[in-house]
């Protein structure tokens, strides 16, 4: 053997040629191939000619085990007997594994198995070889003067004998093996990569070999060296000083000899029958032990087989058959399993392996074969569609690797034409094939992805040159299986009679089965077309069956024209709903072109309509008559919430419901005829609600004659009742009716005040004669209450002046008899009519109380009595939140009276802390110093509870003295008094004639934190203008919250050992305004109160020296 340029070798069969022209096909050989053909078609051919010949299943049985079975089951013996490597299996199976695996695959016994088993055995042995790809190798040394080296590999197959007696002839052991240890013509070279330490050969040898015991592959790395001349060993120094030590060591060795860089020995023992690796480059010394990888890919081939063996047939066949055959039988083994997988027993991975090995098939051919033999078996729906999948991206992978022959073009097109045509045809019928769940859709939507996959390939590319569009024939497919299942359906629901009522039963059931079909499709089938093929399924087959269905319809309907009765009309209800059903659906359509033909299929229905009303409406009016003759007006038992209406109020609101319900199920397209069908029904509802009131005032008077008269206030609560949940029910009746939506939909053909005129109209006419009936009813039980009520505030009022009753004895009375009455009130009605009752009582309890509290003049008792009472009567009117709410409780009236009350009620001393606190506010508030302003620094220090103030100044005084000038000083005061009894007034010196005066004095008030925190606690700065002959006039005052001092408030008001730096502040006077503040004058109003009468003094005082008006 000769090695060929770039790596390939040239022997009799061509090493990279597909089988077909490397094992027994000659060249020129067109009539051979042409008669070969692909394995499926001979396989068909073959079988055709049999059953032609005999019809005998025993004799057909043979005859194929003759003509296509036992060339293949040969081949599979010729492989075992001669198989070297191990497979990709993990486990290793013995010949007699193998031999009886292959003997039930094919099912042949044992008299045959032991036949061509000795044929096989006196079959010509082959030549086993090695196929050896050197691809390339990275980081090796550089054993130039530049830092490269030249590599060049050589390879060679040798014998632990023939190794070991080389060595042994060597006086001293050397780096070279290959060379010592094999002749020439057994060695192989690669090319020599010129100056790199990462060469890339790619090249391709066969080496042959006799045993793999013993034997070893021999791979060694060299640098290729030349001779220089002197002037270019010069300048190697001069440019790569570092490669002066090589050069020295080049000048001790032989001339033109090479450098050893590496080398890989492997046991072929030890080898697999295919691997693709990195191997490490060892040393024969331990100079340099990091040497670098190289990267091999070893195949064990067979060189030359025995062809007798296979009738002539080319190893691509053979592998096509075995496949088959394989599939086959593991398919057989496991029927009622699921579609296969794909996968296949160890035994029959490993032949498969082995059989491609040594006849060098390509991975390119194997996936070939397998798509071939796959695609052929999902036919019979027995192959996962996954496993297509697969195949078909491993075939566009390879695509551009290999060439393959005319009749492998010509296989694999048809292949790929035949499937897409039989997915197309399964798409037909998917409806029957594939179960429509959503989580049992990926059959389909795999088989949808493969079919794509196929259009994308190259390989259909240009082996089918003709128009396919996958969206088109997908589309075609469905419409035409659409055509074909409704005629099914159509022939299924075939009326069996001409009766009119059997004829619409009929269509009635072949719509529903329409109906059905297109939620599945818009629910399930869409997503998967859609995702996988990007067709909108939905559209195709609800523009399909809307032509369909509109043309059935029509014509049914034409045979009911002028025949219309009750019975007729109620047949066609269901009809009408359904196919309302499927016209909503059109809003999921994604291209509409044309106008839909069962866009108007009501207009088929408007003869029937009349029936359906006038069917809703005597139904009805029959069930509330039987409702209230056996309505015993007794408050309905049962369930954890009391239920205060009776039977008939329940019935009533059922029996409305239908109506209601008919209206959206009608949804008339048609906006002016839907408005006078709202009409309709709304004048139906209204006067089964006006007929059944006067049939509960009739029922509650026969009763009545025959009830004393607590039973009578019963049934007259209940009637209540009753009617306020008719009322309720009509309330929500616009919401339920969508009448919102009706007056949106009908804006352009009814105005505003027609609308309003009629169905809100008809409305509140029927709901303002059931408020009137309740008000009456509701005044009847309510008016004895409000008497009473008034009676026991009145009396409450002369209890005020006697001693030995307190505030809570003196409500008592009252809160019982209201107690006692709401009780029985609320356990009669409903809450909205007991709450109706309770709003004017208590509207009522707050104008009494309002008379009463003004007559009350100043004493403090009789507030606090006045204001007791308000607080009882709004929980006993709130009740827990089971009465009224509190929005309605606390009107305006409330709020006012409560404040007047509540004020009235404080002692003086919260009269006077309120005060303050109303100046400090004031004095926030405050905008510009038209009096002036003073500026203090304050602080508080717990540890020893005082109270440090600084007056800095006073400034922008107005004059008080005849000169234009004053004589300020500032007095402080803590407030209020009755708080800080123990600490005196203290006051700055006066600043004569200073309108701005500077004061800078310091005070120091000993108080306690309980008293800087105490409400209305205030530091009260007044500024006065001395006078020696008269009292001081007043410039102003100003007011400081005690809890606004640094160290009295804040996140460390309880530490005690907290130093607060002092804060300055800039407080302007204010001037108070007389008998502007209602405190003041509340005060006022408490003669006998001493202490409050000295307050309103000074503060009338200072009012006076005022300037405000």
């Amino acid at each position: 053997m000769v090695p060929a340029e770039d790596g390939e070798t040239t022997n009799s069969n061509t090493l990279l040629c597909p089988p077909e022209q490397g094992h027994g096909a000659g060249r020129g050989s067109t009539r051979n191939r042409q008669r070969q053909g692909s394995p499926a078609r001979r396989l068909a051919m073959t079988r055709k000619k049999d059953k032609r010949r005999s019809e005998n299943p025993e004799e057909n049985q043979r005859r194929q085990k003759e003509l296509e079975l036992t060339p293949m089951y040969k081949e599979l013996l010729y492989t075992i007997a001669h198989r070297h490597g191990k497979p990709a299996t993990k486990e290793i199976h013995t010949d007699a594994q193998l031999y009886h695996y292959i003997q039930q695959a094919f099912n042949m016994t044992d008299d045959e198995q032991k036949s061509l088993l000795e044929k096989v055995q006196g079959a010509e042995p082959p030549v086993c070889s090695l196929m050896v790809t050197v691809k390339e190798a990275k980081d090796i040394l550089g054993k130039d003067c530049s830092g490269f080296s030249d590599p060049y590999c050589i390879l060679t197959i040798l014998q632990n004998e023939k190794e070991k007696s080389t060595r042994k002839a060597q006086p001293k052991a050397k780096k070279a093996v290959v060379k010592d240890a094999a002749s020439e013509k057994e060695i192989y070279r690669t090319d020599i990569k010129k100056q790199t330490l990462n060469p890339k050969w790619d090249q391709t040898f066969v080496l042959e070999f006799t045993d793999t015991v013993g034997a070893s592959l021999h791979v060694e790395m060299w640098d290729k060296d030349e001779e220089l001349s002197l002037s270019q060993k010069f300048e190697d120094i001069r440019t790569n000083f570092h490669g002066l030590a090589r050069m020295l060591k080049d000048a001790t060795k032989e001339k033109g000899e090479d450098d050893f860089l590496g080398t890989v020995v492997l046991m072929l023992e030890d080898l697999h029958c295919t691997e693709d690796s990195w191997y490490t480059l060892e040393p024969r010394t331990d100079t340099y032990p990091d040497r670098g990888t190289c990267h091999m890919q070893l195949k064990f081939i067979h060189k030359k087989r025995d062809e007798t063996l296979s009738a002539g047939r080319s190893a691509y066949v053979n592998y096509c058959g075995i496949l088959q055959q394989f599939v086959q039988a593991h398919i057989s083994k496991q029927q009622g399993s699921g579609p296969w997988k794909g996968d296949l027993c160890e035994e029959g991975t490993a032949l498969l392996e082995f059989y491609a090995t040594q006849n060098d098939l390509s991975p390119f051919l194997q996936d070939l074969a397998k798509w071939v033999a796959y695609s052929k078996l999902y036919q019979s729906l027995e192959v996962d569609s996954t496993v297509l999948f697969q195949q078909l991206t491993s075939i566009e992978y390879h695509w551009d690797q290999q060439e393959l022959t005319y009749q492998q073009k010509q296989e694999l097109g048809d292949s790929l034409h035949e499937f897409l045509q039989y997915g197309l045809s399964l798409l037909a019928k998917y409806r029957d094939i594939f179960h429509p769940k959503p989580n049992s859709t990926k059959p389909l939507h795999t088989l949808l992805r493969v079919m794509v996959q196929i259009c994308k390939t190259r390989a259909f590319q240009k082996l089918n040159p003709a128009q396919f569009e996958l969206q088109v024939e997908v589309t075609y497919a469905v419409k035409t299986g659409t055509q074909e299942w409704f005629n099914i359906k159509q022939g299924l629901h075939q009326p069996m009679t001409k009766d009119l009522s059997e004829i619409v039963n009929a269509l009635s059931k072949l719509i529903s089965e329409v109906k059905e079909d297109i939620r599945i499709n818009k629910d399930v089938w869409n997503k998967v077309f859609v995702s996988a093929v990007q067709v909108d399924v939905f559209t195709v087959v609800y523009q399909r069956l809307d032509s369909l269905l509109s043309e059935e319809m029509r014509e049914t309907l034409a045979q009911v024209e002028q025949q219309m009765d009750q019975s007729l009309a109620n047949a066609l209800f269901p009809v009408y709903l359904s196919l309302q059903d499927i016209h909503k659906d059109k809003a999921f359509l994604q291209k509409r072109s044309n106008l839909l033909q069962l866009t108007n299929f009501h207009e088929c229905f408007r003869e029937a309509l009349p029936y359906w009303l006038g069917k809703a409406f005597s139904t009805t009016m029959d069930r509330v008559e039987k409702a209230v003759q056996v309505d015993e007006l007794k408050p309905l038992q049962g369930g954890s919430v009391p239920i205060k209406h009776s039977t008939s109020a329940v019935d009533l609101a059922a029996c409305l419901q239908p109506i209601a319900q008919l209206w959206k199920q009608l949804d008339w397209p048609d906006p002016e005829e839907g408005f006078m069908l709202m009409v309709k029904l709304t004048e139906d509802m209204c006067k089964i609600s006006t007929t059944y009131c006067q049939m509960l005032k009739q029922r509650v008077r026969k009763l009545s004659d025959t009830s004393d008269q607590s039973c009578a206030i019963n049934m007259l609560c209940v009637v209540v009742n009753d009617l306020e949940h008719l009322r309720s029910v009509l309330t929500h009746l616009p919401a339920q009716l969508n009448w919102a939506g009706l007056r949106e939909r009908t804006c352009h053909v009814i105005t505003d005040t027609q609308f309003q005129n009629t169905l809100p109209s008809q409305l509140q006419h029927t709901q303002a004669a059931l408020t009137r009936e309740i008000r009456s009813a509701v005044a009847t039980l309510g008016k004895q209450l409000n008497t009473d009520i008034e009676t026991h505030v009145r009396g409450m009022a002369t209890r005020q002046r006697l001693p030995s009753k307190s505030t809570e004895d003196a409500v008592v009375p009252l809160m019982r008899y209201l107690e006692k009455e709401m009780k029985y009130m609320n356990e009669n009605l409903v809450q909205e009519n007991f709450n109706s009752l309770l709003t004017p009582l208590w509207n009522n309890s707050l104008k009494i109380l309002h008379q009463v509290s003004t007559q009350g003049g100043g004493n403090l008792v009789y507030f606090q009595r006045l204001h007791y009472t308000l607080q009882c009567l709004e929980q006993c009117f709130h009740a827990e939140g089971n009465g009224l709410p509190l929005e309605t409780l606390q009107t305006d009236e409330y709020k006012v009276l409560k404040a007047y009350l509540t004020q009235n009620a404080l002692d003086s001393r919260q009269i006077i802390g309120k005060f303050l606190e109303k100046k400090v506010w004031d004095q926030k508030v405050v905008s510009g110093e038209k009096y002036g302003a003073v500026t203090v620094i304050t602080s508080y220090q717990r540890s020893d509870q005082r109270l440090h103030v600084e007056v800095l100044n006073a400034s922008n005084l107005i004059p008080l003295d005849s000169n234009g000038a004053s004589d300020p000083f500032v007095h402080l005061s803590l407030e209020p008094r009755h708080l800080f009894r123990e600490v005196e007034p203290r006051s700055t010196k006066i600043k004569n004639r200073d309108l701005n005066p500077l004061f800078e004095e310091s005070f120091e008030f000993m108080i306690s934190l309980e008293q800087c925190q105490a409400p209305g606690a205030s530091l009260v700065l007044t500024v006065l203008d001395y006078d020696a002959l008269r009292s001081d006039d007043f410039e102003g005052e100003a007011f400081l919250s005690l809890r606004a001092v640094p160290g009295v408030g804040g996140k460390d008001a309880q530490s005690e050992d907290c130093h607060t730096a002092p804060a300055q502040i800039r407080l302007p006077l204010m001037h108070p305004k007389p008998n502007s503040d209602s405190l003041l004058k509340l005060l006022e109003a408490r003669r006998d109160d001493q202490e409050a009468q000295a307050f309103v003094k000074l503060r009338r005082q200072r009012e006076k020296k005022s300037q405000e008006v």
